[in-house]
């Protein structure tokens, strides 16, 4: 094992570290707070492979996480017996609205693209809204029950703010670990050359619809492992989780952490929400604060916070060797 790689063992190994003894030393505000920071840390990591790996700015993801979160919600309302096949079967119900959504959607680019995303996820949000005897309208679906995990003899409480926070943290460790497989393979490096130069990709033989297509149903399965997720953290499905400003959380947290590094939406999912809770403790007009901050580290930071720390990095090195020789 090389240098580079040992201190990326080591650095993940100290991640896992802490995820596993904040919750014995930080308070019950703070552990919902990183735990709704995993959930969208998940969601930011799902579009990021659409937009940093694929090329593809949608502005629609949102539908996905909402129907996820609604299916999840409407099984545990009526009494469904295990948590892990409702979350199951919302997160495969995001992929099976991903897959309608991106068969129509992939064959465009840029703009259009953006729109015609945009335009699907507030078609689901109007039928969310409008669906009143299955989705509760406006108000809607709330009084989830939920049902014990049971692993072996082994019975955990979902309802503790502790142990929903260690279950969140495995599927967030899961999402990453498959996730980061899936950029660093072949399919991976398809899709990046597709996002560098669709012609190119497409002159060498490469089935340029059916790679972005697969890469929207990735994405949307993986927004949707947020969207039940989060159903469950809410206790509660409402159609805001499908709202337009919903599909911009993760643009935002993309772009502010770096679309291009694999762990920029996770840093940016941290920055976005430690600036919001500082700023609500202040005032209650936050967002004209978050946008005040938000602008100036966009413009200084242009490849996101992360990503332009690690292209500087990157340079100082450079200019270290050319100094040596």
């Amino acid at each position: 094992m090389n240098g580079s790689a040992r201190k990326k063992a080591l650095l993940a190994f100290a991640a896992l570290v802490l995820l596993g003894v904040l919750p014995f030393v930080v308070g019950t505000y703070s552990i919902m707070l990183i735990t709704e920071i995993m959930i969208m840390g998940i969601f930011a990591l799902s579009f990021n492979l659409l937009f940093g790996y694929t090329g593809l700015l949608s502005f629609g993801h949102a539908a996905f996480f909402g129907v996820s979160g609604y299916v999840t919600a409407f099984l545990l309302i009526h009494d469904f017996p295990s948590l892990l096949l409702a979350l199951l079967l919302g997160t495969l119900a995001a992929a099976l609205a991903a897959i309608v959504v991106g068969y129509f959607s992939v064959r465009l680019d840029e703009i259009y693209f953006a729109i015609l995303t945009l335009g699907f996820g507030m078609m689901f949000y109007t039928l969310v809204h409008q669906w009143r005897s299955v989705t509760g309208g406006s108000d809607g679906l709330t009084g989830l029950v939920l049902p014990s995990l049971g692993i072996g003899k082994l019975s955990i409480d979902v309802s503790s703010p502790k142990s929903f926070y260690f279950i969140v943290a495995v599927f967030f460790i899961i999402t990453i670990l498959v996730l980061l497989r899936i950029v660093r393979s072949s399919f991976g490096l398809i899709l990046m050359s597709i996002r560098e130069n669709k012609e190119r990709a497409a002159f060498t033989g490469i089935n340029i619809r059916a790679y972005r297509l697969a890469s929207f149903v990735i994405s949307g399965f993986f927004a949707g492992v947020a969207g039940g997720l989060f159903a469950v953290f809410d206790r509660m499905a409402s159609p805001s989780m499908l709202h337009w400003t919903a599909s911009a959380e993760p643009v935002l947290m993309t772009v502010l952490g770096g679309a291009h590094v694999f762990f920029g939406p996770v840093i940016g999912a941290i920055l976005f929400f430690f600036i919001e809770h500082v700023i609500t403790k202040f005032t209650d007009i936050w967002m004209i604060f978050l946008g005040a901050i938000l602008i100036p580290l966009v413009i200084f930071f242009p490849d996101g916070v992360l990503g332009t720390l690690m292209t500087r990095r990157k340079k100082m090195r450079e200019a270290r060797r050319e100094g040596e020789e």
